[in-house]
């Protein structure tokens, strides 16, 4: 009888090791978000540096930026002309973009800068009655929070469609060039 709880005890370890060897899957998986900034290699050349160690990109950074401050100038915000605000709310979906109407300058571009607080996929594109207009900068949908800026070339007079790709039917502004 003795020797009973010992088989019982040696059984339980050796299901324990089977389950731990198993070729499944864990449940879960951990992934640190991605650095928006390089990492420094950590040695050092001994030598000065001929040039940029990172190729200079004219395209924008697909990492959120911070919104400008009402003092801050357009050029070092990385566009040209006014910022104009668009926040998506927490429910957006069937909310809608705050404000919907926006006004710009006619003949001059400006930045749209976007505010997602919802945490679903959400967007800023523009269309005017040519059709899209082209924005600079990263207008792939992106879940919030979060904040993209939108460079926007001088438009002419008109009315335009900002709208959210993700909900076209909910998410739509309008933006008046004058």
């Amino acid at each position: 009888m003795r020797c009973l709880p010992a088989l019982f005890l040696i059984a339980l370890a050796i299901g324990a090791l089977a389950a731990c060897s198993a070729g499944a899957a864990p449940g879960w998986t951990y992934a640190p978000a991605a650095s928006a900034t390089p990492v420094a290699s950590g040695a050092a050349s001994g030598e000065p540096s001929v040039g940029p160690s990172v190729a200079p990109s004219s395209a924008s950074s697909v990492a959120p930026s911070v919104a400008p401050s009402a003092g801050e100038s357009a050029a070092a915000s990385g566009g040209t002309g006014a910022t104009l605000t668009v926040t998506a709310p927490v429910g957006a979906a069937s909310s809608g973009f705050q404000p919907t109407t926006l006004d710009a300058t006619a003949n001059a571009a400006f930045t749209i800068h976007f505010d997602s607080q919802d945490p679903q996929p959400h967007n800023v594109q523009l269309k005017g009655a040519g059709g899209e207009v082209a924005l600079g900068g990263d207008t792939a949908f992106f879940q919030g929070p979060g904040t993209r800026d939108y460079a926007v070339p001088a438009l002419p007079a008109g009315t335009y469609t900002y709208y959210c790709m993700v909900h076209p039917g909910t998410m739509t502004g309008t933006l008046t060039a004058k």
